[in-house]
């Protein structure tokens, strides 16, 4: 190490070799940049999982345009929609398919657990709005009662749900009815479920009596190939007389859906927080190492300035050592990081995971945030006589 930051710096690295003096502390300080790196991967993969789950069940869904009420903030919040609005919608030449969407949350009693599915209500003749992966299995919804569960889903057993088949239904009893599995799909659990379902709409309502066939939670509209969905969405403006709709394109609605948990949902801004706290944790300790370690040396650094050091030399040695610090702080972090994300993602079948924009973003930050310290760290030096630091 020490040559390759002779090499580096083209000098004796002397920040290497002060911190390295003191084994102890030194490895004590690389502990402490460590916990503040696996604190803020931790919290990183909880928001990135948060935002995965979010997007999840839109990309289970094809469409160019959801008309949602002005209360729903989230795919499964919010106030119903009048089924005559996609009648309207039909009058714009560009609209070529809509479907209402009805969502709710049915729980499944097995006794040991319980899993509650976030339970999707469609149309089965209209499979142009499911996703690649869903369409081909709408067909078996046609019969009553029959649902399309999610493999995936927080406890339910992998081996039960892979026996899963139209030769080998699951049946199962949610919401006093008994509903019979066919066949399953890849979703994963989230942060407001366990997991998904996939019913008829006829299915859903019995399932959820209090709900009617006119009053869907969301209206997709699919548009002609080529067609400009924002001025679709001008002209639908026009033509649908209630103004407190919200008429949005589908992607609009997913990333709208994804700000709103982040910024304004407690979890989000938990998850947020949480990041900043590590990130101070981090800037904290690293300045705490460097300010005791100047302070050690002093007189040291006394001398070296009686003999015609600048601040740019004092600057170097203390950033040297903060990149040190950050460097070799980082690894462990990653690797703690890495295990703790995967070990909580096992547990919670939430896709927690290690990204290379994670480790890249938080390497990053911690050099940065290193030498920051280290510059706050040399204040004292840059000012003073070297007499007054004898």
């Amino acid at each position: 190490m020490s040559r390759l930051l002779q090499w580096i710096f083209g000098r004796l690295p002397i920040g290497w070799l002060q911190l390295t003096h003191k084994r102890g502390r030194f490895v004590a300080a690389l502990s402490g940049v460590a916990f503040a790196n696996v604190l803020v991967f931790v919290q990183l993969g909880i928001m990135n999982s948060m935002a995965a789950a979010t997007l999840k069940p839109y990309e289970l869904f094809q469409a160019d345009i959801m008309i949602s009420a002005a209360d729903a903030n989230a795919l499964a919040e919010g106030s119903n929609v009048a089924r005559q609005w996609m009648l309207q919608a039909f009058a714009a030449p560009d609209v070529v398919a809509g479907m209402g969407l009805f969502v709710g949350n049915a729980p499944w009693d097995r006794g040991d657990t319980d899993i509650t599915f976030t339970t999707f209500g469609i149309d089965p003749g209209q499979p142009g709005f499911a996703s690649p992966a869903i369409a081909g299995d709408l067909a078996l919804l046609q019969v009553q009662d029959v649902a399309i569960l999610d493999r995936l889903a927080r406890g339910l057993p992998r081996d039960e749900a892979a026996a899963i088949r139209p030769q080998t239904p699951l049946s199962f009893e949610t919401q006093g009815r008994t509903l019979t599995a066919l066949d399953t799909f890849a979703g994963g659990g989230g942060f407001g479920g366990d997991g998904y379902m996939f019913v008829s709409d006829q299915t859903f309502l019995s399932l959820f009596p209090a709900r009617s066939s006119a009053a869907p939670d969301h209206i997709l509209l699919r548009l002609r190939p080529g067609a400009d969905a924002d001025a679709v969405i001008a002209r639908l403006a026009g033509l649908i007389s209630e103004d407190s709709l919200r008429i949005r394109s589908y992607a609009e609605a997913a990333q709208e859906d994804l700000r709103y948990q982040q910024t304004q949902r407690p979890t989000g801004v938990i998850f947020g927080f949480g990041v900043l706290i590590g990130v101070l944790v981090g800037l904290v300790i690293v300045y705490q190492v460097l300010s005791a370690d100047v302070a050690d040396h002093l007189r040291e650094y006394a001398t070296f300035k009686a003999m015609g050091y600048g601040p740019r030399f004092f600057l170097g040695i203390v950033v040297e050592e903060a990149l040190v610090l950050g460097l070799l702080g980082f690894l462990p972090g990653l690797v703690v990081g890495t295990a703790i994300l995967t070990l909580m993602g096992a547990i919670t079948t939430l896709p927690l995971s290690m990204t290379p924009a994670m480790a890249l973003m938080v390497f990053a930050g911690t050099v940065v945030f290193s030498v920051l310290s280290g510059v706050i760290a040399t204040r004292k030096l840059s000012a003073a006589d070297p007499a007054d630091l004898f």
